[in-house]
């Protein structure tokens, strides 16, 4: 596929299905119509050209042919051809009034989207993959990598998912009251995953997709003034925030990675900190009046404030950094978690305590094809003075990572040992 028709694919898919799936109200199919588009624009724009507006493009075809299914169906039901003949009037009247016909009263088709693939019908792991495909425009080998399973399990959950939503009637809307409540965990899970992917992507060409971290913060201040005393939206939206204040510094003028360390903090968004410590602020007070401890996300946010809070790499507290991983370990406890933990010993506390957590994880089935541990422990080495050994490593993750960006990156600093001294 032309890179440049994946990467819109990418960008459009997700506010696509999303957007079709209010109208059919079926994700399974408003996946296959969205397809469907895209599959058009591939026969019809190497002739005609990439439209000025592609996924306006691409809403226009999927949605015409979604109404005209609706208006085939043997089933169509009064709502549906209200709908379909509001359609038909609102593309004649104007571009995007068919949205303030069909919205509901949250207005955003992506959250709607995200909670209805977060019935409780669906496993956990079902919610999770069918979000990163429809709401995230991943294939299924990129989520296979982000969940370390093999592709065949994700493809069979995302199938399982679509079919079961259909046979439950699951209805495309936000639920609200207790209904809401019990699906907030799920989708905090999933807008959590989003971001992620976001923010370092699986694969391609760049090292992050920006629009999935506006997506996933967008969705989780949506959740927060949804649902205002869960102190862990609050805490998902402060991390969110905070990750999202370095984006500018993250990459250089021509789209290479720059890691925490080396990053110029003056390029960072001083708003976003701002706004992401006030919802931490909100969390912990939640959480203090409930007599709770702070959740995963609140956590994890306290983490990102310990750098947040100070203007230079050199003044960041990282003895609270790994207390607060030793508390994230005690109530999620994961191996990615601890490979975490073992970058902030090394901060903390020297390469050499850190190495022994690190060499310790090396037996973990679920890390044996994930870069960043070959990548950590090839740091530790090089810090150690170990460099054939370390270069050994960080050649090993660039051969584990499809990010084209972060391979590069990897190969660079293998290169660099072969020059040290």
């Amino acid at each position: 596929m032309d890179g440049s028709l994946d990467a819109i694919w990418r960008i459009e898919s997700p506010r696509l299905v999303a957007s079709l799936a209010r109208l059919v109200r079926d994700v399974g199919r408003a996946e296959d119509l969205a397809q469907d588009a895209f599959v058009a624009a591939l026969e019809q724009w190497p002739m005609s050209g990439v439209p000025a507006k592609p996924g306006a493009w691409l809403m226009s075809v999927a949605r015409r042919r979604a109404i005209d299914e609706l208006r085939r169906g043997p089933m169509l039901d009064a709502s549906h051809a209200a709908i379909a003949y509001d359609a038909d009037a609102a593309q004649e009247a104007a571009t995007g009034a068919l949205d303030a016909i069909l919205d509901d009263h949250v207005g955003d088709d992506l959250l709607r989207l995200i909670l209805t693939a977060c019935h409780p019908v669906l496993t956990p792991d079902a919610q999770q993959a069918l979000t990163l495909r429809l709401v995230g425009g991943l294939t299924t080998s990129e989520i296979a990598r982000a969940f370390l399973v093999p592709e065949a399990t994700i493809g069979q959950r995302i199938v399982r998912a679509k079919r079961t939503l259909a046979e439950a009637r699951v209805p495309f809307e936000t639920p609200r009251g207790d209904a809401l409540r019990e699906r907030i965990a799920a989708a905090l899970r999933v807008i959590y995953l989003l971001f992620n992917e976001g923010y370092s992507a699986t694969a391609g060409d760049e090292w992050m997709r920006p629009s999935l971290c506006d997506d996933a913060l967008r969705i989780g201040r949506v959740l927060a003034t949804l649902v205002p005393d869960e102190p862990e939206i609050h805490g998902l939206v402060a991390l969110l925030e905070l990750q999202a204040s370095r984006q500018a510094a993250r990459v250089s003028a021509t789209g290479e990675p720059i890691l925490l360390l080396d990053q110029q903090r003056s390029r960072w968004d001083y708003l976003l900190i701002g706004r992401g410590l006030a919802s931490l602020r909100r969390a912990e007070v939640l959480c203090a009046a409930r007599g709770e401890s702070l959740g995963p996300y609140a956590l994890q946010a306290s983490i990102a404030a310990c750098h947040a809070r100070v203007r230079h790499a050199g003044d960041t507290d990282w003895a609270r950094v790994v207390a607060l991983y030793d508390a994230l370990a005690g109530i999620m406890p994961s191996p990615i978690v601890e490979l975490n933990r073992a970058v902030a010993v090394s901060m903390a506390f020297g390469p050499a305590a850190a190495l022994v957590l690190v060499d310790a994880l090396q037996q973990e089935p679920r890390l044996s094809s994930y870069h960043l541990l070959p990548s950590v422990r090839g740091d530790l080495l090089a810090k150690l003075g170990r460099r054939d050994e370390a270069r050994a490593e960080l050649q090993r993750a660039a051969s584990l990572t499809d990010n084209v960006r972060e391979q590069r990156l990897l190969q660079a600093r293998a290169r660099e040992l072969d020059h040290s001294s």
